[in-house]
């Protein structure tokens, strides 16, 4: 693959902590039929990748800041640019033996993401993208898909669980967008769904909470592959919100357009 020096950088971070996630995912799956219960083991491995990220990233930029989910910020004496990283992107996933997780890496420049690297272990499948340059899978362009009715699309979400708040608002998204589409996945790892939106496998994604760390990388990807992505209210910042959608730009309005009316 060619790419920046940056983006080179990226990619080194997510196969290095890949490998220490791939042999624990061996045993969180031995785990599963213990009493004991994988829950500690996943929370080591994920702040040890974290941490194995970090590390790379920051001996080769030693002047950015840095905002991962396990660690929480690092200020660099560069104030106009983060790395902004998810080292394991759909724990429960992990957690429960499912292989459909991902480590996620984005770098942030003034504001905009400018880069973007989600690795799927399990696939192999590499998706990267920075701005100007479009969004690849491993060594393949890829494009959102071309799909011009809502009944056609197939759509992401993740249902929030427990007691949390935006529960009730997306049921309603649900009711709403369920009748006139082909289908909405929760699949569990925020990361791979927008790449697969970037991808064309998915032709939207949407949720009411999560954070910047989950969709950094996702942004770029969607971007650089031809779709659209704006806050779930029109005018906000994702990152800022922790509220997101992106789609093919062919239904994006209407498919936003139905998400807002929630709102109203």
């Amino acid at each position: 693959m060619a790419g920046s020096a940056n983006l080179n950088v990226m990619v080194k971070a997510a196969r290095t902590a890949a490998r220490g996630l791939v042999r624990d995912f061996g045993e969180v799956e031995q785990l599963q039929v213990s009493t004991k219960g994988p829950g500690d083991f996943v929370t080591r491995a994920d702040r040890k990748a974290e941490a194995t990220i970090r590390d790379i990233l920051m001996e080769a930029r030693p002047s950015y800041g840095f905002l991962g989910e396990e660690g929480g910020t690092i200020e660099g004496q560069d104030p106009t640019r983060r790395w902004i990283v998810d080292p394991l992107d759909g724990t429960s996933n992990y957690l429960h033996g499912l292989p459909h997780w991902a480590i996620s890496i984005a770098l942030e420049h003034k504001g905009q993401i400018v880069s973007g690297v989600v690795y799927d272990p399990a696939k192999d499948e590499l998706f990267w993208a920075e701005k100007g340059e479009g969004a690849w899978m491993n060594d393949r362009r890829i494009r959102v898909s071309g799909r011009r009715r809502l009944t056609e699309c197939l759509f992401a979400t993740g249902v929030p669980f427990g007691a949390k708040r935006t529960l009730p608002a997306t049921l309603k998204d649900l009711a709403r967008l369920m009748p006139e589409s082909a289908g909405v996945r929760r699949l569990g790892a925020v990361s791979l769904d927008l790449a697969y939106v970037a991808a064309g496998r998915l032709d939207g994604y949407w949720e009411r909470e999560i954070g910047a760390w989950d969709m950094a990388a996702g942004i770029v990807l969607v971007q650089e592959a031809g779709g659209y992505v704006q806050g779930l209210r029109e005018g906000e910042d994702p990152i800022g919100t922790g509220r997101i959608v992106a789609a093919n730009p062919e239904v994006f309005e209407s498919f936003a357009g139905l998400l807002r009316s929630v709102e109203a």
